[in-house]
């Protein structure tokens, strides 16, 4: 079935499938194992996952401001780390490396940014498929971008068949073996945009996309995505913009 563009905008801001009170309880515990790579899972998955860090750091340019930065594990890809802003509300992530010195400001939301701070390159890996409002942040981000600025994005390809069968037959079963629960609700409850969504979504706000898919080129035999956008689309995201003040504004009243 096909995707209209107005059925997803209206489908945000979206709400997290709740999970079990026994992932609830070693949550933080295995969101940091997984992000610290410490397993022979996570450590092929962090080999893989390189394409994505490799394909954005390709381009050159700064200001950078990074979506997502999580431990920063970006960083050594960089070229030049000169003016490279991050958004990341989990501190805890960041906050006990020597790579945080490298940092020129931090933001907890891409909200926060600075109306007057623009940049050459905005980026995210492994992070937009987390959003739960999604097209507002892509709105508020392109709208940071300097002119001739490029946004670029590594995602993984959720909804595909080989990603589904990765994830189940990795971190799946070493979950499983771990804690005794099930790592489907867990992907539930983080990956609440999948591959198809997040593309139509930028695609609605910048007028020039380019996609590329790791090892193969078709959706349903990649693991990641890359996408690259430029030229916001100013009239379009003016407009959602201003839905979603007056959306908020109905809220309220009620």
């Amino acid at each position: 079935m096909s995707l209209n563009i107005e059925q997803l905008l209206n489908s945000y801001p979206r709400k997290r499938p709740e999970i079990s009170k026994e992932a609830q309880i070693i949550y933080e515990k295995e969101y940091m194992l997984n992000r610290n790579r410490e397993t022979f899972i996570t450590r092929m998955v962090d080999r893989l996952e390189s394409w994505m860090h490799k394909k954005t750091s390709i381009a050159s340019g700064t200001p950078v401001l990074e979506l997502g930065a999580g431990t920063l594990n970006h960083l050594k890809y960089e070229i030049s780390l000169t003016n490279y802003d991050i958004v990341e509300p989990f501190e805890s992530l960041f906050k006990q490396g020597q790579d945080i010195k490298k940092i020129r400001n931090i933001y907890r939301s891409v909200a926060q940014v600075p109306d007057d701070l623009f940049y050459e390159r905005i980026i995210s890996i492994a992070t937009l498929e987390h959003m739960i409002d999604l097209p507002l942040d892509i709105c508020i981000a392109a709208r940071h971008l300097s002119e001739g600025g490029l946004f670029q994005a590594g995602i993984p390809t959720e909804g595909g068949l080989l990603w589904g069968m990765a994830w189940r037959f990795s971190t799946g079963i070493s979950y499983r073996i771990r804690t005794g629960l099930s790592y489907k609700d867990l992907m539930r409850h983080e990956h609440i945009n999948n591959a198809q969504e997040i593309l139509l979504i930028i695609n609605n706000f910048f007028r020039k996309v380019r996609v590329m898919r790791f090892p193969l080129p078709l959706f349903h035999i990649s693991f990641y995505t890359y996408i690259e956008a430029e030229e916001p689309i100013e009239d379009c995201i003016l407009t959602y913009l201003e839905s979603r003040k007056e959306s908020n504004a109905e809220d309220h009243q009620q």
